[in-house]
């Protein structure tokens, strides 16, 4: 059932999508000269603040907004605000604490432990946290005239999350143009890309410090390297100390 459904989302998009990936291909064709105006959705972590670089290098204007919605490392919001500040970017924050009544998780409530039982999600999985974040973008984006939406998500080290998966990228975005009768296109920079790949990316745009130092992915909101211990500064230790010797590799074979 699961594939008989991606199937037709992909079918679908093939055809109902075309434009808005056609639009997407030719603005990678001319990377050199800036599209128009983006938003991008902000988390001030290491993938969204990677993706804000990107889309700086990409776009004539960008903006960045950032939920709220009840999630334990509340610290993330400040970095958030403090990182498009120094970089000069407009940032907006929507409170969504709906969401934490919604969906009870690991992200939003000290007392569910992070977790995660085999073949199940992870507890930290926050049951239609992107679809509402993308949805709430997209109505933002057309309020300032932006097409153009940028989002961190990664299938390649996404947990399980269904709601990282390029068909539901895909997916959505056809229904937001249905939707509003507009001409977005969600923009996915790190989809296909593990986090060694995603620390190369921050690498070759100049922002490898910047997003070491300054960035909050740790489940406990401690900034830069986090507390090592949870899911998530593994995930990033772990690429991070591949992609350095992958450069230092590289570094040594060049000389």
């Amino acid at each position: 059932m699961k594939q008989a459904n991606e199937q037709v989302c992909n079918n679908h998009v093939s055809s109902a999508g075309e434009a808005a990936w056609n639009a997407d291909s030719h603005s990678q064709a001319h990377a050199g000269r800036k599209q128009g105006k983006a938003v991008v959705v902000f988390s001030g972590g290491q993938d969204s603040t990677t993706c804000l670089f990107w889309a700086l290098q990409r776009f004539e204007e960008v903006e960045t907004i950032t939920f709220d919605y009840g999630q334990r490392h509340k610290s993330e919001l400040e970095h958030a605000k403090a990182i498009a500040g120094k970089l000069g970017v407009p940032h907006r924050i929507l409170d969504m604490s709906l969401l934490n009544q919604l969906a009870p998780n690991a992200l939003t409530r000290d007392d569910i432990a992070i977790e995660q039982e085999e073949g199940e999600l992870p507890s930290t999985f926050v049951e239609g946290r992107n679809l509402l974040f993308f949805s709430f973008a997209a109505v933002y984006a057309k309020q300032i005239g932006a097409r153009h939406i940028v989002t961190g998500v990664c299938e390649t080290d996404f947990s399980g999350y269904p709601d990282c998966r390029d068909v539901f990228v895909k997916s959505l975005n056809v229904t937001l143009n249905l939707a509003m009768d507009y001409g977005f296109v969600l923009h996915t920079p790190l989809m296909w890309l593990d986090k060694a790949d995603t620390w190369r990316l921050a690498d070759e745009l100049g922002a490898f410090d910047f997003v070491r130092t300054e960035t909050v992915t740790c489940y406990n909101g401690l900034p830069g390297d986090g507390c090592g211990e949870c899911p998530s500064c593994k995930l990033r230790k772990a690429g991070l100390e591949r992609y350095l010797m992958e450069r230092k590799q590289e570094e040594g074979a060049s000389r």
